[in-house]
């Protein structure tokens, strides 16, 4: 599903002049209060925010008690144990001689990939490498692993916005605009860096978004990536995902999606000189529908060019958090934004922030319906256990070797 162009959403919010974000929320909010959150269920906000904590309790323990149970003690799921244990490795070489298992392109090896996968193939990209493709693995397809050096990393670009005309002669939109998408279950990547170099967007540019990388499927693991654009760099838009130490470049909502992931050590960095917001996380639900998906980024830092924003709100029931990360003195005091929401106060929202440091993340400063986390309420967000990784979460390919 295609969104609005968030470039012409916010081009009030670009003027050089203001260089601020609009007036409507968080101006008509006291900026240096924040909300009281009681112990015991509550109505509206106060309600929501228990919910969070009363989901993390209870999830915990029918977790733990469905890994108990598995055969020999093997906390992973049955499909992913077995598609493990009968894994190949492919090389992927724009020079190499091709055979059964060698090829010259990405996408003439997942052609190859038969439909209903149930091994995992991991794709050895030639370090250095850039692969000028347009990727597009279907969910038909599970198991599949992008593997290169982190040190001197293969390169998959392309640089369509979502502007650029189809084969209809239509502007292909945000999702078309996707330089690796990725649709299938159980993805890993390691050491690739997914661009989408199309040149950056003027503020308020009609079809600016340009994707590198697209999320849909779940239990996807990214390691020692870099993920690089502008507008709507990452498409993280649905599923469980997890994101280690990996490098996020971008402008405007670059970080978006309705996806639930854990950003663990990841550098995430502003390309912009004017105003950037990092996270565009979509809940429109109702808050007891809404529990399953958001963004936690645990061990990061924030840091680039202009006037940054955390997040603004593409959905009443947004959530997002940001824990023990390094804010630059760009991170605005404020630092977030309702965006179109009338009440963030009371529309279930969800933004908060527990033990930052650096210049930017002073949480008293920021707009009055933010939280600033008490432990008990950052608990739940604080580790795998958020995307229930204990049961899908492997090391990356190469962790033995390095």
């Amino acid at each position: 599903m295609d969104r609005p162009n968030v470039g012409v959403a916010v081009v009030g919010l670009l003027v050089a002049v203001a260089a601020t974000l609009p007036a409507p929320s968080w101006q008509q909010q006291a900026p240096n209060k924040l909300i009281s959150c009681p112990s015991g269920s509550g109505k509206g906000f106060d309600k929501w925010v228990v919910m969070n904590q009363e989901e993390y309790v209870e999830k915990k323990a029918l977790h733990t008690m469905a890994t108990a149970d598995e055969i020999g003690g093997n906390k992973l799921d049955a499909n992913l144990t077995s598609a493990e244990d009968g894994k190949v490795t492919w090389v992927i070489d724009p020079k190499g001689k091709e055979s059964d298992t060698t090829f010259t392109t990405i996408t003439a090896a997942l052609e190859k990939v038969p439909e209903g996968n149930n091994k995992r193939v991991i794709l050895d990209l030639k370090p250095g490498t850039e692969f000028r493709e347009k990727i597009f693995l279907n969910l038909s397809k599970p198991f599949i692993t992008f593997k290169s050096d982190p040190m001197n990393p293969a390169v998959i670009a392309w640089n369509d916005t979502a502007a650029t005309r189809g084969k209809d002669g239509k502007p292909v939109g945000t999702v078309g605009s996707t330089t690796v998408a990725i649709e299938s279950d159980y993805f890993m990547a390691h050491g690739v860096v997914f661009k989408n170099d199309a040149p950056l967007a003027k503020p308020g540019a009609e079809g600016g978004q340009a994707v590198a990388l697209r999320l849909f499927g779940t239990k996807a693991a990214i390691y020692n990536c870099t993920i690089d654009g502008g507008q709507d760099t990452l498409y993280d838009h649905k599923g469980l995902h997890y994101i280690k130490d990996s490098l996020i470049r971008g402008s405007v909502d670059f970080i978006f999606g309705f996806g639930r992931s854990y950003y663990d050590g990841c550098t995430i960095l502003s390309v912009t000189k004017e105003v950037s917001v990092l996270t565009a996380q979509q809940r429109s639900k109702t808050i007891e529908g809404a529990l399953e998906s958001g963004f936690s980024f645990m061990n990061c830092s924030i840091g680039g060019e202009g006037q940054i924003y955390l997040g603004r709100a593409w959905g009443e029931s947004s959530r997002v958090v940001y824990l023990y990360t390094d804010m630059s003195k760009e991170v605005v005091p404020v630092g977030w934004d309702g965006w179109n929401i009338a009440k963030p106060e009371s529309s279930g929202i969800y933004y908060g922030e527990f033990k930052c440091t650096g210049p930017g993340s002073d949480a008293k400063k920021r707009v009055g319906w933010a939280l600033d986390l008490t432990e008990d309420q950052a608990k739940p967000f604080m580790g795998t256990h958020y995307i229930y990784g204990d049961s899908w979460i492997l090391p990356p390919p190469d962790a033995d070797a390095e």
